[in-house]
């Protein structure tokens, strides 16, 4: 029998890039899978792959505080995986006001929920890389401040720091992840630079870069990420001792956006050039993570290079979108 084996769970935000690859993983290992899901979204992996057929779907809010409590208590769940929020940088500039809604009011209101329900022994939230803000030195590490300054980045910060709260002052077995920039099958987010650009080669068009091509991140394989979600609630539940901490996960191989754009155009055998618009607001310049703690203490480690991950997206998205 294996550790997730009818093990309920409670995934939010599961038709999601993270979540829909949480879906399958869980799936594949037999657990008791429940999904909330504000809205039906039929182009989602989730739906695409019919791993929708295997799970229970919960429909609602996020900060509808009554039907998360229900949906805990019915279901009996015991590991909880936060991850719905509004996630993308642009959207949330120009809407910081929802973005706040989604991703703090959404926080709490779960975390409350979890506080009112005994069975759930071991929550993970989703935080971000971008709450560090604008580090002074590079790689951030989980001891460095939380100083993010825009809304999207200000969101992940107070996600951050409720939940850091809620396991402090209620003992809550809660576990915090920051990762980079999530790629791979299943994203349909075309603003996103992976899958914006390998949907323009495919049409023979220009990949076009928002920036001015120097930003610098690292990209995490979704599988990657997925992987190590699942395996930081299971020593939530085998020790109290990581109550509360945070993990980066990260492949720890930062890339400026130009370099990333020209190498998927070579892995495409595509001569287009990529034109840069240098239009881009309310980024941080550089950022990229250690992981280096969830390495020792997870004992996680990404199993996709950069080449390896990008190979099998670019070949995804030449079958979705023949």
């Amino acid at each position: 029998m294996t550790f997730w084996q009818d093990k309920p769970v409670l995934i939010t935000g599961a038709s999601g890039l993270l979540g829909s690859a949480m879906v399958k993983d869980l799936v594949k290992k037999k657990a008791d899978v429940v999904c909330l899901l504000r809205d039906w979204v039929p182009d989602s992996e989730m739906f695409r792959n019919e791993n929708v057929n295997d799970v229970t779907i919960v429909s609602g809010a996020i900060t509808n505080q009554p039907l998360i409590e229900r949906t805990l208590g019915e279901y009996e769940i015991e590991t909880v995986f936060h991850l719905a929020a509004q996630t993308i940088v642009k959207v949330a500039n120009a809407n910081p006001v929802s973005t706040f809604e989604s991703n703090i009011k959404g926080t709490w209101t779960v975390l409350e929920a979890c506080r009112r329900s005994p069975a759930v022994t071991s929550i993970v939230v989703a935080s971000s890389d971008k709450a560090y803000g604008t580090q002074s030195t590079l790689p951030y590490t989980e001891d460095m401040p939380l100083e993010g300054k825009y809304p999207y980045d200000v969101s992940k910060v107070c996600t951050d720091l409720i939940a850091q709260s809620y396991a402090q002052t209620y003992q809550l077995p809660i576990g915090i992840t920051r990762c980079g920039n999530f790629y791979g099958p299943g994203d349909l987010n075309w603003n996103r630079i992976i899958p914006g650009t390998i949907r323009s080669i495919l049409r023979n068009k220009q990949p076009v870069i928002r920036s001015d091509g120097n930003s610098i991140r690292d990209y995490l394989f979704i599988d990657d990420a997925a992987k190590g979600y699942l395996r930081l609630a299971e020593f939530l539940e085998r020790t109290s001792v990581l109550n509360g901490e945070a993990f980066n996960l990260s492949s720890e191989t930062p890339i400026s956006t130009i370099k990333l754009v020209n190498y998927i155009l070579e892995l495409m055998d595509s001569d287009l050039e990529p034109i840069i618009l240098n239009r881009a607001e309310n980024e941080i310049k550089e950022q990229w993570l250690s992981a280096e703690k969830a390495h020792r203490l997870l004992n996680w480690y990404p199993l996709y290079y950069l080449d390896d991950g990008l190979r099998t997206t670019i070949n995804w998205y030449k079958e979705i979108l023949k």
